[in-house]
């Protein structure tokens, strides 16, 4: 840190000193000062502290006492450490076991704890004291107390203040804030030039640089995590709406499924006769489909396949009795000949009636189908591999 000179256009290095060397002590002077300048902590605009006690020791059967309890502008309870020129091996340890005691703190104990913190200070001050819920309300920006949603499970936040820090202490931190514990450490430096005497306050974990990365990981991480569940319960849905299906099928004409499985994926395929190119049942949130998917690895024999079948369309889809979507997808290996009903497949209550229409339209699908797949096949055992369609 320097100080500026204006009047000669020079800057001169302020000098570092330890706070025990300019005779502060942490109760007295750093706590204070924290305590009436908590923006000190700040982590940028927006990021504001409420200071509601200090030296807080209301933990039911300890005797302990954090140094500063502050409320954040999400409504999460934020516990503040300060130590001198010493962090101490201990200071980590020391702070989870106040934010695990603060925890499970309600709603009116915090106004509580806060009440009593305007009432001492009143009592200092000689002053009336300020009403906790209406500063809450405030700070919080609500319409009522009601509104406020104040710390919440997983919400609590640690800082930690002090000159430096033993490796042990910024080892620990790190690793606790790759599990979404929020935890911040600030370096504070006093610093002396002639009688003039100045405070440097920096955070120095997590940088202002990887704050946003971490606080991004979090937020991918918990955005994976809800994506896996939405999955699992897909699956589970799944797994039941194909048991149901299957039972439908083993009681009617078509016999396409009578040998396959329930799955947890959206599609039941089964054979054709043709290699590679199944019939599927698709099962999805907004839509039921029928299919026969030509899928061969060799994209020229899918293309035959769906020439000769594309030459046939008239007659198949008057077998089958309504218009079909056909999809050569020239640019993809796979090509589609598909029929599809829009409805609401994760409501229960109408699988009955789309596994009726799945069962009916596929027994029309096969149909339709068997004899021209059945000519098709012949003629690629015995012709070789040609693009043109056969007349």
């Amino acid at each position: 840190m320097f100080k500026i000179d204006p009047q000669q256009n020079r800057i001169a290095p302020l000098e570092a000193k330890r706070f025990g060397e300019l005779g502060f002590t942490e109760r007295k002077h750093l706590q204070e000062w924290l305590e009436n300048c908590p923006q000190a902590l700040a982590q940028g605009e927006g990021d504001e502290l409420l200071i509601i006690q200090k030296e807080f020791d209301g933990f039911d059967d300890t005797r302990e006492r954090l140094d500063l309890l502050a409320l954040g502008k999400e409504g999460n309870l934020v516990i503040i450490e300060n130590k001198l020129d010493d962090t101490g091996r201990d200071v980590v340890w020391q702070a989870l076991k106040y934010a695990s005691y603060c925890a499970n703190l309600s709603k009116q104990q915090v106004v509580d704890i806060y009440q009593r913190y305007l009432n001492q200070k009143a009592q200092e001050s000689g002053q009336p004291a300020a009403n906790a819920v209406d500063n809450l309300i405030e700070f919080l920006d609500v319409d009522g107390l009601e509104a406020a949603q104040i710390n919440r499970i997983k919400t609590q936040r640690l800082i930690f203040v002090a000159a430096r820090y033993r490796k042990e202490v910024t080892n620990t931190v790190l690793w606790l804030s790759q599990f979404g514990i929020a935890c911040q450490c600030f370096k504070a430096t006093p610093f002396q030039s002639g009688s003039e005497q100045f405070l440097s306050v920096e955070q120095i974990i997590p940088t202002p640089e990887s704050s946003d990365f971490m606080i991004g990981m979090v937020a991918k991480e918990a955005e994976e995590k809800s994506a896996d569940t939405e999955q699992k319960q897909r699956h589970t849905l799944r797994l039941a709406f194909w048991e149901q299906a299957l039972d439908a099928f083993s009681h009617s004409s078509c016999s396409l499924y009578n040998n396959i499985s329930p799955s947890k994926d959206h599609w039941l395929s089964a054979g054709s006769g043709l290699r590679s190119m199944p019939y599927n049942l698709i099962f999805g949130k907004n839509e039921i489909r029928v299919e026969f998917s030509l899928q061969r690895s060799e994209a020229e024999v899918n293309t035959i396949v769906f020439n000769h079948l594309a030459a046939q369309k008239e007659a198949i889809e008057a077998a089958f009795g309504d218009a079909l979507a056909w999809s050569p997808l020239p640019n993809k290996k796979a090509c589609r000949i598909q029929y599809s009903k829009p409805v609401d497949g994760y409501d229960k209550a109408n699988w009955p009636e789309m596994i009726q229409w799945l069962v009916e339209h596929m027994t029309k699908l096969e149909s339709a189908l068997q004899k021209p797949l059945q000519k098709i096949n012949r003629q690629l055992k015995s012709e070789p591999p040609s693009v043109e369609v056969a007349e």
